[in-house]
């Protein structure tokens, strides 16, 4: 398949630059993946469309506010973003301006309570960066470093825990996984309430998820490489959903992405952890997941690829011409999908 397959027109506008006031009064487009047939509901009448028997699977991954704008020994500004822990003290790290900051290069940050040096310059153009500082490293992050946004969204946020879910507890993301910012604990707990049961997965998100697809054959593009866990509880928890007939529900595609990562052929879990690179996309077989609730994505990227899959392309990009129609918000602090 080409890329150009999965491009659609989105207007500027439409693109959400900031959360709503409630979360869970966004819009909810339901997509019927069999007919295509879709329905505009509201977030927070998500539990009439459960089922007994249904489950839903969350990312409890946390952002960390991994941003940090510093001063190179020239005096000039930079800019880094942490996107995997390397251990002893250094990280892989996107970085700005790249051709100034050669190996041997240092960044200070704050009143100087924390150093960067360049070590390595790693393959892709990223740096392996050491730190050095005293004290708790995530304590000194959580002060001096701010959320690392996605390049489309331009305005500041003035509360950290709009980009967080309320779910979340493992720090580790570069980005949120945003189908989840959608859920308040009232909402979680009127769905408990009903006899549908919630789990929790770990995957740390990385910026590699706004990576753009720069193959013309999709087939030919490399996925990024995440880190993910399940839970024995989670596996219990979808593998009983699966023996009796309930929708097995991933809340996001990075939810999404872990389950078809670690089911068998016959869509069974087990408790484990490991790094992901798996790329769905059309003609993929599901084997785990029943039904997605994400939020709308970006023309051409792997993950309305990746809903492509489930609902098939047609449908898909049908409902996205729809939301654009009735003036949806894309991206990360827009409105949401439920295909099922």
């Amino acid at each position: 398949m080409k890329k150009s397959d999965f491009y659609f027109d989105l207007p500027a506008e439409l693109i959400a630059q900031t959360p709503i006031k409630e979360r869970d009064h966004s819009r909810l487009l339901c997509l019927d993946k069999n007919s295509g047939e879709l329905q505009h509901r509201n977030f927070y009448e998500l539990p009439s469309l459960l089922l007994p028997g249904d489950c839903l699977v969350v990312n409890d991954s946390r952002v960390l506010p991994a941003r940090l704008i510093g001063v190179r020994q020239s005096g000039g500004a930079a800019e880094l973003v942490l996107l995997r822990d390397l251990g002893d003290n250094c990280w892989e790290c996107l970085c700005r301006p790249g051709k100034k900051l050669r190996e041997g290069a240092e960044i200070t940050f704050g009143d100087g309570e924390l150093r960067a040096v360049v070590e390595e310059i790693l393959a892709g153009g990223n740096r392996k960066i050491r730190f050095l500082y005293k004290g708790i490293f995530l304590e000194i992050l959580d002060r001096l470093g701010k959320m690392p946004l996605p390049p489309y969204i331009r305005e500041e946020l003035s509360d950290r825990e709009r980009y967080q879910t309320v779910y979340s507890k493992v720090l580790g993301s570069a980005a949120a996984p945003t189908a989840g910012l959608h859920f308040t604990p009232e909402l979680l707990k009127q769905i408990r309430d009903q006899g549908v049961p919630v789990y929790s997965i770990t995957l740390h998100v990385g910026l590699g998820t706004f990576r753009p697809v720069k193959e013309d054959d999709i087939e030919n593009h490399e996925m990024h490489s995440e880190f993910c866990l399940i839970p024995e509880e989670t596996a219990e928890g979808v593998n009983r959903c699966k023996q009796n007939g309930g929708r097995v529900i991933a809340v996001g595609t990075t939810s999404c992405r872990t389950l078809e990562s670690f089911a068998d052929e016959n869509g069974m879990l087990k408790a484990d952890s490991g790094w992901t690179d798996i790329f769905i996309y059309p003609g993929y077989r599901f084997r785990c997941i029943d039904a997605l609730i994400t939020n709308f994505h970006l023309p051409e990227s792997t993950l309305i690829m990746l809903v492509s899959a489930l609902a098939g392309r047609e449908h898909v990009l049908h409902a996205y011409q729809t939301a654009v129609e009735n003036r949806y918000r894309f991206f990360s602090f827009g409105d949401a999908m439920f295909i099922s």
